[in-house]
């Protein structure tokens, strides 16, 4: 089977009703064993972090934090229009899967949820985190995805999503992945590139969110994990070997501002997470990494809050995922 060409989302239709609205007025924001040593957390600038391999992932992962991940969980999966997945495959056919990163657990949890007959969904993350109560085919480790897997058996499907600013060497996490699946199995990429921008130019150079984004892509920089990976990921798969590459494109709004009723919700929960998860993202790579003072994050924090919810500009990002096969 060739590469697949996907063709591009069309632009994002405005909704004029939306110009002058506050942000939010109609969304609420709202089985591991593991050593002593994992369940130790480290507190800086007010948020809570992992202590495994402590400064592996400079994000928190505190009950606030874990509250925007479940969001965005939701908004990856309106983004996909009520998909878990875009790989063919059935996960009812006894499959052994993976999910790197898993956060929340929330990806493993609505799978196992859907397809009962799916043989182990593993979900594996630096923290513990995850819920207890969850399907009895779903089971989550703490251990990170960089060092030498130890896995006995090989899995069908591998998923991962959202690890940008968290991964030293992707090529090599590939090539693990690769190593680690079935002949015939798949993997799946999914990320944003990390570059905002605006089909109408309403978006500025000068903007509190495009500095946001610059901040963290040179922090991310300076400690070695890329901040945007995403480009590069097609590149990434064919060069481990697989083949049947697609790689498909989604427009993921910030605001409100969209006509559609689905990318609305989804550009409103999106802004929810830049007012609410700013502090999430700057509070270690800014102070501990560029070096900024706190009154200096804060005042960042402000203005960025600030820029969604006045509704001037219309930004978005563009999320990729990539599926590709391990030859059979």
């Amino acid at each position: 089977m060739a590469d697949m060409i996907v063709s591009p989302e069309p632009t994002v239709e405005i909704d004029p009703d939306e110009e002058d609205s506050a942000l939010g007025d109609d969304v609420s924001t709202s089985s591991t064993s593991v050593v002593s040593s994992v369940m130790r957390y480290e507190w800086r600038h007010g948020r809570r972090y992992h202590a495994y391999h402590a400064g592996t992932y400079n994000f928190p992962n505190d009950d606030r934090e874990q509250d925007r991940l479940d969001m965005i969980h939701h908004v990856f999966y309106r983004l996909l229009r009520d998909r878990l997945f875009l790989a063919p495959i059935d996960p009812g056919r006894g499959l052994r899967i993976l999910d790197i990163g898993t956060g929340t657990g929330m990806w493993p949890i609505d799978l196992g949820d859907r397809f009962p007959n799916a043989s182990l969904i593993l979900g594996n993350d630096l923290s513990p985190i995850q819920p207890k109560l969850v399907p009895p085919n779903v089971k989550f480790i703490v251990d990170d995805v960089e060092q030498q897997w130890a896995d006995s058996q090989p899995y069908d499907y591998i998923h991962c999503r959202y690890m940008a600013g968290s991964i030293r060497d992707w090529p090599r996490l590939i090539q693990q992945c690769y190593e680690n699946l079935k002949p015939g199995g798949w993997l799946e990429l999914q990320e944003s590139v990390n570059t905002l921008y605006s089909e109408d130019d309403s978006l500025k150079p000068g903007s509190a969110m495009v500095k946001m984004m610059d901040g963290l892509t040179e922090a991310c920089e300076k400690i070695g994990r890329s901040m945007n990976p995403a480009p590069s990921m097609q590149g990434w798969v064919k060069a481990a070997g697989f083949v049947n590459v697609s790689q498909q494109s989604f427009k993921l709004p910030i605001g409100s501002w969209p006509k559609d009723p689905r990318l609305k919700e989804i550009g409103t929960l999106m802004g929810v997470n830049f007012v609410e998860g700013v502090e999430a993202f700057t509070a270690a790579l800014f102070r501990d990494v560029l070096g900024w003072t706190q009154d200096e994050v804060q005042v960042l924090n402000a203005k960025v809050r600030e820029a969604v919810q006045q509704r001037k500009a219309h930004p978005l990002f563009d999320f990729l995922v990539i599926t590709s096969q391990k030859p059979a």
